[in-house]
């Protein structure tokens, strides 16, 4: 029996705004109308030549919203046939996600999910927590302090900061400190300058698809101090917290000292495992680094992001989205985030300026549902007043100014020269380590060893050489159901330095691994 012929696309409905942004305004409506089951899976799409026709715009401005739209998931090529709207989850709580309503990514109500009584905030010393065995379970109860001293190939986490425009930057300062306007000396706001908390808005809802206000953002002292918020606020002692295994140690700290109880959650080449997640009973909240997994640098899958949004929902959760380096993306625009597919106010959005400024810059912000902004506000309050007024002055003029756009563009190419010198100059044939892998994002890459004890000592070899190589071993739970041989690996950051240090680490490196 042949088989029904593909259902096709009628791009009538498609406005777009010739003053504005064609590429973006082509993506957004064919991703909403995916979202929204307008286009389901398996409706071909026209040829680009034929829908740039269609809508008489360039095929250009077709093409590379195809990109983005193939980048994300939404769509899929057939070699030979055309292009494919993809097939997506079509599970209750995904399709009832979906809502064919405008929508700004938030619900504007509270959310019953967890431990939402905690918003009231009592008396913090109750909460205190001298002992967690979630801790232990992060192998020990403390974390390795940062490296100290000038950056060196390869240090993970650390962006090429030696290109960041201090001219610049002393200038905006400098002209703040001539002639300060005497209100912003006094107490600031705990939630941030209102300023600067609009540019973030702004920046977010053209850059990353997050339709968001100044109201809903929360300046915080970098991404870590975020974190401990949500670890503060959303989590009882004894709630289930699942975290990404292998991930980011510092979000576990977190969340153990708030006295959760820890399940590491495998990840696999699209991200979190949603299978094992579904598993884990009375667990109501996840922390996830899904534009680019922190250390294995797995890319989410959209697939992946649709079930674990409707995990939130059914499970009446939170899932903590930290895009920590989600600006370096090096084909096509950065990924839509979790929190712009979200309809229901699950999704807790973490930003960062550290990895497009410099680390010193403690700088982050919260993206949040309306009504928890006041409660974290207010929590945010008790430990740190408010942050430090110049330092935000500054970055609201340097991000008006239009520095701070062109600064991520700066950076983005230098991070994929860097990228591309590691991988060009990376020893081939070294016994026990895997090939390189092809990365498309992020700051760092992740080469899998064979086995434990090789792992150290490479690293061990690396060391004698002064090259600063991260275990992959070190980012696993201790008690981690993933055997200790396929833990091993090499985590690399290749953004800190320039091409010249980085293929001189590399030539050190080739001689102490392949020595004989």
């Amino acid at each position: 029996m042949p088989s029904a012929p593909p259902l096709s696309f009628n791009p009538a409905g498609i406005e777009l705004d010739r003053r504005l942004g064609l590429t973006r305004q082509l993506y957004q409506a064919l991703r909403q109308r995916v979202l929204d089951g307008r286009l389901v899976g398996g409706t071909r799409l026209p040829a680009s030549r034929d829908l740039a026709t269609a809508l008489s715009i360039s095929r250009n401005s077709v093409v590379r919203a195809y990109d983005q739209l193939y980048a994300e998931g939404f769509i899929e090529g057939r070699v030979g046939d055309g292009t494919y709207v993809a097939q997506l989850p079509t599970t209750e709580g995904a399709a009832k996600k979906l809502s064919t309503k405008p929508s700004t990514g938030f619900s504007t109500g509270l959310s019953p999910a967890l431990s939402t009584d905690r918003l009231n905030l009592p008396d913090d010393s109750s909460r205190k927590v001298i002992h967690s065995p979630a801790l232990d379970r992060l192998q020990g109860n403390h974390l390795p302090l940062p490296p100290a001293g000038p950056p060196r190939a390869f240090r993970v986490g650390v962006p090429a900061f030696d290109l960041f425009p201090f001219d610049v930057w002393a200038k905006l300062n400098a002209a703040f400190w001539r002639k300060p306007d005497l209100q912003q000396l006094c107490y600031g706001h705990p939630a941030g300058d209102e300023r600067l908390r609009g540019l973030i808005a702004a920046y977010l809802r053209s850059s990353r698809g997050l339709q968001c206000t100044a109201e809903q953002i929360v300046i915080t002292s970098g991404a870590q101090q975020a974190i401990s918020l949500c670890a503060q606020l959303l989590v009882a002692p004894g709630d289930r917290v699942a975290i990404e295994d292998p991930g980011y140690r510092a979000a576990g700290h977190a969340f153990a000292i708030a006295g959760a109880s820890l399940h590491g959650v495998a990840v696999d080449s699209e991200g979190i495992d949603c299978a094992a997640l579904n598993a884990l009973k009375e667990c109501r909240l996840v922390y996830v680094t899904p534009s680019h997994q922190y250390p294995t640098g797995v890319v989410m899958s959209l697939a992946r992001r649709l079930e674990l949004l409707a995990w939130a929902e059914r499970s009446d959760g939170w899932i903590i989205e930290d895009d920590y380096d989600g600006e370096y993306r090096y084909s096509g625009a950065p990924l839509a985030p979790l929190a712009a597919l979200d309809r229901s106010g699950r999704v807790v959005y973490i930003g960062t300026f550290g990895k497009v400024a410099f680390p010193a810059l403690r700088l982050g912000y919260l993206v949040l549902p309306p009504g928890y902004v006041e409660a974290f506000t207010r929590r945010r309050a008790v430990d740190v007043r408010h942050s430090e007024v110049s330092t935000q002055a500054v970055m609201a003029e340097f991000m008006a100014a239009g520095h701070f756009q062109r600064h991520i563009r700066r950076m983005r190419r230098a991070a994929l020269s860097r990228r591309n010198a590691l991988l060009a100059g990376w020893p081939a044939n070294v016994p026990g380590v895997g090939c390189v892998p092809s990365v498309a994002a992020g700051l760092h890459l992740t080469v899998r060893v064979d086995s434990l004890a090789r792992e150290q000592e490479l690293l061990a070899q690396a060391r004698a050489t002064q090259v600063e190589v991260t275990g992959l071993s070190s980012y696993w739970l201790a008690d981690s159901s993933t055997p200790p041989d396929q833990r091993a690996g090499l985590v690399l950051g290749f953004a800190a330095v320039p091409e010249v240090a980085i293929a001189e680490a590399l030539l050190r490196l080739r001689t102490a691994w392949l020595a004989r």
